[in-house]
């Protein structure tokens, strides 16, 4: 059985554009090319762009995740290393609407919260690797001694502050204002100032943080909940603010 690019971009939740583009660099070609041009894939190009998807949702980008195809032949034993970190992330986002509804309803019943049943599935060392991976061990480090240093009431001030940031965010994108305006310019040294509260903000660094923000499903949502299409202006502003400051 084999499947149209169509059938496959609207069931995947993707583009043909992007089917195509992963044809173009090798990760994922069509099972065959019918005589009217058309791409068809079949079963285990279904499986390969399953893991292509998995992969960027962990935060990989295209060169990565065809290394590790490359390095996994054995497609069984790869969904099953997928399945693992799925069912840790279930586990994880299973915790924090446990610990979203409890702070709901003590909030709403005048009942005193509990720090941690507030943050309980909102763990920062779990990315630890991936800090560790994308900017070094000293990177980690400091953001771990800067974060545990911290009261709770501070804690949930910081949190705030990201939220405040990323709404502002949609609303400049909902109004049509460009990545270089003045307004979206102002939010954009608010986000730079609250990154760098706990980590040491270089041009590199804040520009490949915004690349992240749009290449990660993970980063993309905390700002596309306000609109789609915020996290991309996020990452434009963020790449103006570092080539006129840093």
């Amino acid at each position: 059985m084999e499947w149209s690019i169509q059938d496959i971009a609207r069931s995947a939740g993707t583009t043909s554009r992007t089917l195509r583009h992963y044809g173009e660099i090798g990760l994922l070609q069509p099972s065959r090319v019918g005589s009217n041009g058309y791409r068809y894939y079949d079963q285990d190009a279904l499986v390969r762009l399953q893991r292509i998807l998995l992969l960027r949702e962990l935060g990989l980008g295209l060169p990565a995740i065809a290394e590790v195809l490359e390095g996994q032949r054995d497609t069984a034993a790869a969904l099953r290393t997928h399945l693992d970190l799925l069912e840790q992330e279930r586990q994880r986002i299973t915790r924090q609407i446990a610990s979203v509804r409890t702070t709901l309803e003590k909030t709403e019943g005048g009942q005193q919260l509990m720090a941690e049943e507030v943050f309980d599935g909102f763990d920062h060392t779990q990315y630890k690797e991936e800090v560790v991976e994308r900017w070094g061990k000293d990177a980690y480090d400091k953001g771990d001694q800067w974060w545990t240093s911290l009261s709770e009431e501070d804690k949930r001030a910081h949190q705030q502050r990201q939220l405040d940031i990323a709404a502002d965010f949609g609303r400049a994108h909902q109004a049509g204002l460009g990545a270089d305006s003045e307004a979206v310019q102002a939010i954009t040294k608010r986000l730079h100032e609250w990154i760098g509260a706990a980590a040491t903000v270089t041009k590199p660094y804040f520009i490949g943080l915004g690349e992240m923000y749009v290449a990660d499903p993970r980063f993309t949502q905390n700002y596309d909940r306000h609109g789609a299409g915020t996290a991309e202006l996020v990452r434009d502003a963020m790449k103006v603010y570092a080539d006129r400051n840093l």
